[in-house]
């Protein structure tokens, strides 16, 4: 299962809210409940996540055994 609870902390060091994921990076509030509750999401989302937070894609998601 991946898992995205790196994404709240990277967000939290790097000074980044929801807010301005939406707003600025153009990640709508859908996929944010859907970040939250580990759902499926889609690669260009990584993408525009990891350009956001000028990060690697490993430091916003994990995989863990279920």
């Amino acid at each position: 299962m991946i898992i995205f609870d790196k994404l709240w902390s990277t967000m939290k060091e790097k000074g980044v809210s929801t807010y301005q994921l939406r707003e600025e990076c153009g990640i709508d509030s859908k996929t944010i409940r859907r970040l939250r509750a580990n759902d499926n999401i889609e690669t260009k989302t990584l993408n525009k996540l990891c350009a956001a937070l000028d990060c690697r894609v490993e430091d916003i998601m994990e995989y863990v055994a279920e």
